[in-house]
């Protein structure tokens, strides 16, 4: 359900009298919900095995960190929370309290509780308070003062103080599928007392542009029951009359890294359609293109390596043409490199090896390589052995000496071991070759 418009200065769940256009209240708050079973879109949670239906069925609410998409419910199971605990509620915002605001909150907690009433203090937008407005929450939540209960849509583990989350259990809260919003418009034309005039088409593409958020759903819904039509809307109309929501995507939130994500491992478990798709919702999301670029390229040394070499070259060539082309054009060089990578053959063997030599140098890193394999350009140097020995590889058979190359005294390491597949499948039998070459030869 969403969290339908709530006034920030009341200190109780009941429905305010909130008013919309005409002293109409809005409809998200016409048909808030007035129990935590009337929710919709939250079994997993609410239900009698999630956390919060446990929780209330024991008698025992925690300090809680609500997190999840916008329109979800955060506001409306906070306030529903205190009302079957008979907690009283208080409501803040983080981006307009500061800490003389918090200290009145807490006065007027503490002596809440001396009355023999506790206080559900509920945080919107918590992660938006600095480290040390979110410790002065500590005291009071440990004394009971206050049950904490903070909303965010950020990642907790990144945005949160380690000491919060310790004194409150994280509570998921899903994005709303289509037929929660379904229900939800269902809710809405009971409370309207008519059907929205749409037709079955259009009706879907209303919900699927609230993208998951029932407020923005609600919203929609309130619009077009006010328009003046006849006969229904069919999706044409509805897209004339109505602007689609931008999608939700922070360039430098969690979504950002979730989707970067999904693309790379999209690209990796060669998957041309999926990549393709995260790849365009990146774009939809306003995502920099020259940052898919270089993460893309990136994805070509790191999962595709000498089983395509010309990965790399080719997502190299889709960077300079979006250089040189511009919006769209480029953007579609890029896009087809993401095609081309998904269906590349796969080797991260070059990047297991090169992080192996970085360990094994870190580990040795002192040890001087072996004398003949040293230039000795001074009469000194040649006295010491550097260069004694050396077999020169092209006055070898087949070119190869077989001597070892790894310092004295170092077991000589495995680090690079191809796969059989792509062109690493031709660098799999040479490096064979070699291998039985060396062992034949004693290097």
């Amino acid at each position: 359900m969403a969290d339908l418009f709530d006034d920030a200065s009341r200190d109780d769940p009941a429905p305010g009298p909130a008013q919309g256009t005409g002293g109409q209240r809005p409809l998200a708050d016409r048909i808030r919900p007035a129990r935590l079973s009337e929710v919709i879109g939250q079994a997993g949670v609410l239900g009698p095995d999630g956390p919060l239906g446990s929780m209330l069925a024991a008698g025992s609410l925690s300090s809680l960190i609500l997190w999840g998409p916008p329109g979800v419910g955060k506001t409306t199971i906070a306030r529903l929370l205190a009302h079957e605990t008979d907690l009283a509620f208080v409501q803040i915002s983080a981006i307009f309290t500061g800490v003389p605001d918090l200290r009145k909150v807490f006065e007027a907690a503490r002596l809440r509780r001396s009355q023999g009433r506790g206080t559900l203090l509920f945080v919107d937008e918590i992660h938006r308070f600095n480290k040390a407005q979110q410790d002065s929450f500590l005291p009071h939540m440990e004394d009971g003062t206050i049950l904490l209960v903070g909303a965010t849509t950020e990642n907790p583990s990144f945005e949160l103080n380690a000491a919060v989350m310790s004194r409150a259990q994280v509570v998921v809260l899903e994005r709303l599928s289509l037929a929660d919003l379904e229900l939800l418009a269902q809710r809405a034309e009971r409370e309207l007392g008519r059907k929205l005039p749409l037709t079955a088409q259009a009706r879907d593409v209303l919900l699927e542009m609230a993208d998951g958020d029932g407020r923005a759903a609600l919203n929609l819904i309130e619009q077009v029951a006010a328009w003046k039509v006849e006969g229904k809307v069919d999706p044409d109309a509805l897209a004339k009359r109505l602007n689609k929501r931008a999608p939700k995507y922070d360039k430098s939130g969690e979504e950002h890294f979730n989707l970067i994500s999904a693309l790379h491992k999209s690209v990796r478990g060669s998957d041309p359609d999926a990549a393709l798709y995260w790849f365009a919702r990146m774009l939809e999301g306003g995502e920099d293109p020259r940052y898919l670029a270089r993460r893309i390229t990136r994805m070509a040394i790191e999962d595709i390596g000498l089983a395509d070499p010309a990965a790399a070259r080719h997502c190299l060539d889709a960077w300079a043409l979006y250089e040189r082309l511009g919006s769209p054009e480029g953007e579609l060089a890029l896009g087809q490199a993401v095609i081309y990578l998904a269906l590349a053959p796969k080797s991260n063997a070059g990047y297991v090896a090169y992080k192996g030599a970085r360990a094994e140098a870190r580990r040795t890193g002192s040890l001087m390589p072996p004398a003949h394999i040293l230039n000795a350009p001074t009469k000194m140097m040649k006295e010491q052995g550097y260069g004694a020995g050396y077999a020169y590889d092209h006055d070898a058979e087949d070119g190869f000496s077989g001597q070892n190359h790894f310092p004295d005294g170092l077991k000589r390491p495995v680090l690079y071991t191809p796969v059989e597949r792509g062109f690493e499948r031709e660098l799999k039998r040479r490096l064979d070759w070699f291998v039985s070459q060396r062992l034949k030869r004693g290097g």
